[in-house]
């Protein structure tokens, strides 16, 4: 399956994507790619080492797009370049989980840098490639804006989860991602429901994710762990006795039980 996991910052999907990717690679051979400008996925699989964003490759950007990196506007470069090796040699494997690998794309951030330019078109590239092309399980773990996939590439992908948590303002950025996903084609979304304090939280955001016409996947209740995992710089999956962790590995089991 090809999963893109996305949400308001500070809700809790770079936790949930990689603990869903570390139990995933239990049984399946998994790609982890962080898709989000924050880049923290890494850590939450247990990865310590940094890795430096392919977005920040410039030898690499230079030498499949022929344009050098931050190119002025009207340099000619492919915009089909070559990437089928890059999945495979840019990733990290995890020293630990020999089903996991990890890439981080970066994201464009030097002013001036627009969305038609070397870097980005290699990483829409190889986003595209890893989604159509891969025959491994794919966790996307996405910022909240899906514009930067494209109709084709979100069309492939099988499931969006939309992570929220108790509050309004995480339920307008999931109507706002929704709407987003149909106008490019994403078949099935659903919503995963973070930090839950108790049964009030949990049956308000139901109510409200049913009105909006999410399906919600599963619960996630408030845990200490997490944050204690997360001080500590361990992964959640280093937990698997918290609640948090459990919740997740049961919604790991309804994704896998998903017809694609």
């Amino acid at each position: 399956m090809k999963i893109a996991i996305t949400g308001k910052g500070g809700v809790g999907k770079t936790t949930i994507a990689g603990t869903l990717a570390c139990i995933f690679s239990r049984k399946f051979r998994v790609f982890a790619i962080d898709a989000d400008p924050d880049m923290n996925l890494a850590s939450s699989i247990g990865i310590e080492d940094e890795i430096t964003p392919i977005s920040h490759m410039r030898d690499i950007i230079r030498e499949r797009t022929g344009a050098e990196p931050g190119s002025s506007f009207g340099e000619v470069f492919k915009l089909n370049p070559r990437i089928s090796d890059l999945p495979d040699s840019l990733s990290i494997q995890h020293p630990r989980r020999p089903n996991l690998r990890v890439m981080v794309m970066g994201t464009v951030e030097h002013g001036g840098d627009g969305c038609v330019c070397p870097a980005s078109v290699l990483l829409k590239a190889l986003l595209r490639h890893l989604i159509l092309r891969k025959d491994e399980m794919v966790i996307l773990d996405m910022e909240a804006g899906i514009e930067h996939l494209g109709r084709r590439t979100a069309e492939s992908v099988d499931l969006m989860v939309v992570v929220v948590e108790p509050g309004l303002k995480s339920l307008e950025t999931a109507s706002r991602i929704k709407k987003l996903a149909a106008d490019i084609g994403v078949k099935r979304i659903m919503a995963i429901i973070n930090k839950v304090s108790g049964k009030e939280d949990e049956e308000f955001m139901r109510e409200r994710l049913e009105a909006a016409g999410i399906d919600v996947l599963g619960c996630v209740p408030a845990d200490k762990t997490v944050v204690t995992a997360d001080m500590r710089g361990e992964p959640l999956a280093m937990h698997p006795e918290s609640a948090a962790f459990r919740a997740i590995g049961e919604i790991s089991e309804r994704i896998a039980s998903m017809e694609r």
